[in-house]
């Protein structure tokens, strides 16, 4: 099935959010390298970590590019987690409204062009009479 408009961009979007977890993988090894750290086996746990979170996100981006099901839901569950992240930005005692917005604006976009994707892709499922959405 082709992707439509809105399945494209939103494929970029979130590739772009794998691109930045993979910049904020550089940037703790960086820090890691400079001495930046109290416990070198956490920063190595969460070298690892953000690796699997951005090739997890960068393999949704490449599914919701081919329209498959299952990188659309990655993308959503993805949106809502930046989502989390921005409301803990905007909260406590180190609350940075910059950051927040500058995480929720981002994600609030790519959340509703994945969501018109699914639409687009159920509609399109229907119309094939498949009645599967892949």
């Amino acid at each position: 099935m082709r992707t439509n408009v809105s399945g494209r961009v939103a494929a970029v979007l979130v590739g772009l959010e794998g691109v930045g977890i993979a910049a904020l993988v550089v940037w703790q090894i960086v820090e890691i390298l400079r001495g930046d750290t109290d416990s070198l086996a956490s920063a190595i746990a969460l070298i690892v970590l953000s690796l699997v979170g951005a090739a997890a996100v960068i393999a949704f981006a490449v599914a919701v590019w081919r329209g498959q099901s299952w990188g659309r839901s990655g993308g959503i569950v993805t949106q809502l987690l930046i989502l989390a992240v921005a409301l803990g930005a905007v909260t406590g005692a180190f609350a940075a409204p910059g950051i927040a917005l500058a995480l929720a604006a981002p994600a609030i976009v790519t959340f509703v062009l994945l969501i018109l994707a699914v639409r687009d892709a159920g509609r399109a499922a229907r119309q094939d009479g498949s009645g599967s959405a892949r």
